[in-house]
């Protein structure tokens, strides 16, 4: 018997099929482990929030958002992406009051490329950032949620946010010189 694809199994599943989601997530299960253990392995040692309930947490809000029309896995993904990002923010920003900065989670805007990393920076630096960004493009922004905090290669993300890789190589370009820019005079401040 050949298995739905993912695809299919979240079109039964925005159709209210109950069924479709329990076969939906041993097929997306694995790849986000993968991309929560990715943004788990750059933080601090003794970190409390392991990939597994990383991925647990972000399934579990994914299951609660009832009124989406998903219209492929890589809308899926964009969708974990974005919970995984707001997961990760607060469990920084709650680790931060505890400890007021010290061991602050990093991430590198490069960190989704295969480039060398650059200087990393906080979680909650990177979130205000594309907060404003966002403000000003959200296509920009969204490129680079859907790189640095779900590890998408250009062309993934071309094919999420329905773009060429052309647009979508210029616009991460863009975006991180922008953030650049912003995180510098962040610090300067």
């Amino acid at each position: 018997m050949v298995s739905p694809s993912v695809t299919a199994l979240l079109a039964d599943w925005s159709r209210g099929d109950g069924t479709a989601l329990n076969q939906l997530l041993p097929l997306v299960y694995a790849e986000l482990r993968r991309v929560a253990a990715r943004q788990l392995r750059k933080d601090r040692a003794g970190h409390t929030l392991q990939p597994t309930a990383l991925v647990h947490e972000a399934f579990i809000r994914l299951v609660d958002q009832r009124h989406v029309d998903w219209r492929n896995r890589a809308h899926f993904f964009a969708v974990a992406a974005h919970i995984m990002r707001r997961i990760l923010v607060d469990h920084a920003r709650r680790h931060g009051a505890a400890k007021r900065g010290e061991g602050v989670r990093c991430v590198s805007m490069d960190e989704a490329s295969d480039a060398a990393v650059a200087n990393p920076i906080p979680v909650l630096g990177l979130d205000h950032a594309l907060d404003r960004l966002e403000k000003i493009d959200g296509d920009l922004a969204k490129i680079v949620e859907l790189r640095a905090f779900v590890g998408l290669t250009i062309e993934e993300a071309a094919h999420v946010l329905s773009v060429s890789p052309a647009t979508a190589k210029r616009d991460w370009r863009t975006a991180k010189a922008w953030l650049n820019r912003e995180l510098s005079s962040d610090v300067q401040s």
